[in-house]
């Protein structure tokens, strides 16, 4: 399905140089000399790059449609992440390349997200929030109560975050997936 810049709305997603791409801003623009122009801040949706284009006035591009579907996470068996529809029961497996950076949030049983782009997987993402438990990190020391201060701590998925100096072995903590904070002590 073709549309035009005059169709822009953020969210949607374009063929643009191939490449699939999401709306994330736009604005129309008429000047007082020359013809009518669209800014516009696109997503790349396989590497998550944002760029600047601008583009002439009825401007037509390809229409792509994204869904997204929620699957349970059940295992990695070394090369690939097999997740389980919850209401058909069906099971599928992932290659590592494309589930990525996501592995590293991923606990066994949690939701993930796919991302699917005319029928196409394109990624896969973990929940905003998780709960991981600490395996290993640097003791506190009682009397050291800076304010802000951090220190590394290595979670059950292998993944090390920053997390506050009174945190312990055992912990659980809740991370926010989106930038790898430590939101608070469950």
């Amino acid at each position: 399905m073709a549309i035009s810049t005059a169709d822009f709305k953020n969210g949607m997603c374009i063929n643009y140089n191939g490449k699939a791409c999401t709306i994330v801003e736009f604005q129309h623009v008429k000047p007082g000399k020359g013809g009518a122009f669209v800014r516009t801040k696109l997503r790349d949706i396989r590497t998550g790059r944002v760029v600047e284009y601008t583009f002439n006035a009825g401007t037509k591009f390809d229409a792509i449609r994204l869904e997204t579907k929620k699957l349970q996470y059940l295992y990695n068996d070394g090369g690939d992440y097999n997740l389980m529809d919850m209401e058909t029961y069906e099971q599928i497996s992932i290659p590592a390349d494309i589930v990525g950076d996501a592995a590293k949030w991923l606990k066994e049983n949690d939701e993930a997200s796919l991302l699917y782009a005319d029928g196409d997987l394109v990624s896969i993402e973990p929940q905003m929030f998780v709960e991981l438990e600490v395996v290993a990190t640097d003791p506190g020391f009682k009397g050291d109560t800076v304010q802000g201060s951090t220190k590394p701590a290595t979670l059950e998925t292998g993944v090390v975050v920053q997390v506050p100096m009174f945190v312990n072995v055992g912990d659980v903590l809740q991370i926010d997936t989106r930038d790898g904070r430590c939101v608070k002590r469950v």
